[in-house]
């Protein structure tokens, strides 16, 4: 592993209480998804680990004046953005290998741009209005000023997945830092090595106070459970499945713990009547390869008019049909690996189900004649949208085509869905694309082809894809508490 520079296959270590240190259960190995080779192994914590953790991060909201200096934790974050900015080609190469991520989107979501948020979320912890004077009234005849305060929430435990480790992870830490939270971050299995880079640049190159930010890689599934039902948690922020989602919010009911949930999605991407077909349907091709597939809110569902689906599908094939999947260190790659062998063969149990269910595949299905575990670029056709293939979240390179009979029957198919994390609408009228956008009941869409991502916009769900918002003011007040005081006037 030469490539990563500063990194070698035995660096990953716990970051507790400020210091770098081994698992108490040893370690375990990181694969590179693209070949089926170990790259190296990661330090495997414990339940005292966590204990540890826990209490390292009490601590340091408890009885230091972290939650209260504004200008230390926006310097913070600040040099955090700067340090990983600086070892930005390691960190690119190292995601690269453990997530399988193709290069060109290191560039995007998975590096460059949550980096980069992270001075806006310095400079929202300045600038936010942490009082508001709701000025004198006489509530119950005694004349008073009221004060709206806003607070930390306290210890965070932020559980974070695979598909995305730097965006999700800094999605966390950087609205809850800059609130005043103290934070433990659980990484999924499968992506240490991206978590573990994060903490040892924490301990090492910048000012953050011990047990601010403690970063515990484990190969135990458990430990999120254990971190959610922790007396000592005040908030739970998870991102992953929904069926995932549930368990981790029944571990935090056990003390009432507040919970930040974004789960799955099965997100449509919607095709108006006036809409360049050709256009619309390569956009939603290339969505859907983009990572594998390996998104919430890749849209998964293309609704195209009834008159024009025949055109639609060979439109569809014949772009998905020359997106090859290819080495994730290639900059022409959009669609890697999938993540593990287990995600593989999920997948393509759901194109087993799909002809079991009456569908058709149109293009792709296979896997390629090379390592690493890919599944091509695949198109469904000849279902409906009461099929499990196109209600379920799959997390592959798969697009199931559904036809509708106008706006309205697009909007009735777009929202008949478990889900509700993001979609897609494309149409020559902006202003009738932008009414059928106004009726699905999603919490983000793009409207022929505009970007909502950055640090200042809002994400989450509507429905079983979760609860609260990350990312924009709305994410940062998530992990504050309202106080009012009252005093005489």
């Amino acid at each position: 592993m030469s490539s990563l520079g500063w990194w070698s296959p035995d660096a990953a270590h716990l970051l507790v209480d400020g210091g770098l240190r081994p698992g108490r259960a040893g370690r375990f190995p990181t694969v590179d998804p693209a070949t089926e080779e170990v790259l190296g192994t990661a330090a495997n914590a414990g339940a005292a680990d966590l204990d540890d953790a826990i209490g390292a991060a009490r601590r340091a909201f408890d009885d230091t004046d972290w939650s209260r200096d504004t200008a230390l934790r926006a310097h913070c974050l600040r040099r955090l953005g700067e340090v990983l900015t600086a070892h930005g080609d390691d960190l690119r190469a190292l995601t690269v290998a453990e997530a399988g991520v193709p290069v060109a989107l290191t560039h995007g979501p998975q590096l460059d741009v949550p980096v980069a948020g992270l001075a806006w979320f310095a400079e929202l912890a300045g600038a936010y209005e942490w009082r508001q004077d709701l000025g004198i009234a006489t509530p119950m005849g005694v004349r008073s000023r009221r004060t709206v305060v806003r607070e930390p929430a306290g210890v965070v435990a932020a559980i974070t997945p695979w598909n995305f480790p730097h965006q999700i992870a800094l999605a966390k830490l950087g609205p809850a830092l800059a609130a005043g939270n103290t934070v433990v971050l659980k990484p999924a299995p499968d992506t240490p090595w991206c978590a573990a880079a994060v903490g040892r640049l924490i301990a090492e190159e910048t000012d953050f106070p011990p047990g601010v930010v403690n970063i515990v890689t484990s190969a135990d599934h458990g430990i999120g459970a254990l971190l959610a039902e922790d007396p000592r948690v005040d908030l739970v922020s998870f991102t992953g499945s929904t069926a995932t989602g549930r368990s981790v919010m029944a571990a935090a009911a056990t003390h009432l713990t507040k919970v930040f949930l974004e789960l799955g999605g099965k997100s449509a991407f919607v095709v108006l009547d006036d809409a360049d077909l050709a256009s619309a349907c390569a956009m939603a091709a290339f969505m859907v390869c983009t990572h594998a597939g390996q998104g919430c809110a890749l849209t998964t569902r293309l609704l195209v008019p009834r008159a024009r689906h025949d055109d639609a599908v060979a439109a569809t094939a014949a772009v998905l049909s020359g997106i090859r999947c290819g080495d994730p260190t290639d900059r022409r790659t959009i669609c890697g690996p999938l993540i593990s062998a287990r995600q593989r063969d999920r997948v393509e149990g759901y194109l087993a189900l799909a002809t079991a269910e009456g569908g058709r595949i149109v293009c792709g299905g296979g896997r390629p004649h090379h390592k690493g575990f890919y599944v091509e670029p695949t198109l469904i056709a000849g279902l409906d949208n009461d099929s499990r293939v196109a209600r379920e979240e799959i997390f592959g390179p798969v697009l199931v085509i559904i036809p509708h009979d106008g706006d309205d029957d697009a909007v009735r198919i777009a929202n008949d869905s478990p889900y509700g994390l993001s979609g897609a609408v494309h149409g020559t009228d902006l202003d009738r694309a932008r009414a059928v956008a106004g009726r699905i009941r999603t919490g983000t869409l793009s409207v022929n082809g505009a970007v909502w991502y950055a640090a200042d916009a809002p994400f989450g769900g509507y429905k079983q894809s979760g609860i609260g918002r990350e990312l924009g003011v709305a994410g940062f007040e998530e992990y504050l508490e309202t106080k009012v005081i009252a005093e005489p006037a």
